[in-house]
This record gives structure tokens, sequence and C-alpha cells, in this order.
């Protein structure tokens, strides 16, 4: 198939998703949602490792506020994208196939989420990672449950809190990026290469076994969605969004 925001080959039992929407940073629409849950239902039956990918500059910089502006400018729904991202998320982390995030560049905000969502993440020394949603009177409540779950409490608090991006250094020392080399390319086949030995019936029964074992990131859902409403319900906070995407100004310049 053609996707209009992704690139997606099959190799033997490997899916290779990529990110592709250039124009915007790679930031996370509609179309790019429900373009990743049809990839990732095509993987269910036989793929057995589903890798993850954005542009060399940029993995995937959050949620697209250009479409949010025009989709609340309308007077539509935003509340069932938010639902469908987390649900995109709990695949990854729950689904028969062994998810890889390769991280080059940035990885902002939902970001960070994908990468949150990924049994494995593998990185290049380019990678930096942040959570930049308070800087607009948000914060990340879909991305925490899956951060808590990786990194622990106090590292997801306090990256939320900061609003600025980590190196890939200190995100290998918190657990959010298993491995980096210099350049990550030969470190993904190195990974590729031992995975393809697992078996998908291996794969499936062992995630099963693990979701149960931390069945936390399930449960958080509806406090999520919950927090994601209130958040957006706040005139304050969509005037801010609103003045960046037609102005190009943050919350605090004038």
């Amino acid at each position: 198939m053609n996707y209009q925001t992704l690139q997606v080959r099959f190799q033997g039992p490997i899916c290779f998703l990529s990110f592709h929407r250039p124009q915007a940073n790679n930031a996370i629409n509609n179309v790019m949602l429900e373009e990743c849950s049809h990839v990732l239902t095509l993987c269910e039956e036989s793929i057995t490792i589903v890798v993850l990918e954005g542009l060399p500059e940029v993995f995937c910089f959050g949620a697209d506020f250009a479409e949010m502006h025009a989709e609340i400018a309308n007077g539509q729904q935003y509340e069932q994208t938010w639902e469908h991202l987390y649900d995109l998320w709990l695949k990854l982390a729950t689904g028969p196939y062994i998810t890889v995030s390769y991280v080059r560049g940035k990885a902002n905000a939902g970001g960070v989420g994908f990468v949150a969502a990924s049994d494995i993440v593998l990185a290049d020394h380019t990678a930096q990672f942040s959570l930049s949603q308070l800087l607009f009177g948000l914060f990340p409540s879909h991305v925490l449950p899956f951060l808590i779950r990786r990194v622990g409490f106090q590292k997801a608090h306090y990256l939320s809190l900061m609003t600025q991006p980590i190196s890939v250094q200190r995100a290998h020392s918190w657990g959010l990026v298993d491995e980096y080399e210099e350049t990550g390319e030969s470190l993904l086949h190195k990974h590729l290469r031992r995975l393809r030995y697992v078996s998908k019936t291996g794969i499936l029964r062992y995630k099963r076994y693990m979701n149960e074992l931390d069945a936390s990131i399930r449960e958080a859902k509806a406090l999520a969605l919950a927090a994601k409403q209130e958040i957006l319900s706040d005139p304050e906070n969509l005037k801010g969004i609103f003045r960046y995407v037609e102005e190009g100004l943050f919350p605090w310049q004038d």
C-alpha cells in the first residue's frame, strides 16, 4: 500500500515502519495514527519484529499543533484522536511482535511516547529526547504511563518539568535508550540478526505474560484520557496553541 505519512517495507519477518512527514518534523496527525494502526494490524499474523524509524534529523516531534488548531477552530472534537494515540502505543507495548525504535535526531513529546512504548530502543549519537508540553500549559498525560514504566517516576517527572532535551548519553544512563553507537545502523542490524531467531509464538506468550506482570499502562488509560480532556478544555491553553500556530510565538513571548 501507499501511505501518506509513512514509508513501509517488509523484509522477511521484519516490518520497517518509517515516519515520513518531513514538512512537519514528523508530527503526529490523524492520518499517521490511522496508517500506523493499519500497519501494526498487518503485522499481527506473521511479523515478529517492527522497527520504528524517523528522519535523520528528527524521529518524531509530537502532536501536529497545526492540525489540532484547524480541527478545534472548525468545532470538531479532538478526544477521539487522543484515544487512538494511546491505543496505538498500547499495540506497540503489548502486541505480538518485538518493537524496536531506532532514534536519530529529535524525539519530542509524543515522539518520546513511541520510544517509551517500544520493547527495545536503539539510537545514534545525534538522538535527543524532550517533553515540551508544559511550555504550553499542557502536560504529557499519555506519554507518562509508558515513560514511568521504562525509566521510573522521578526521571519522567524531571523530564516533564524541565522541558529541555536530554542527550543520548543521559537517556542511556536512565534506561530510556538500551544501546547507542556513533552511527546506529550497524547496531540496529546486529540486534535484528539476533532477534530473528525468536519465534512468533514465543513472542506472543512472552509479551502477554510481561504485560500481565505489569498492567500499569492499561490501567492508566482512563486517567490519561481524562487529563487530556481537561487540559484541552482550558481556553488559555488553546489560546497559546493557536498563537503558536498562527504567529510562531510561545506563550511567554510578547
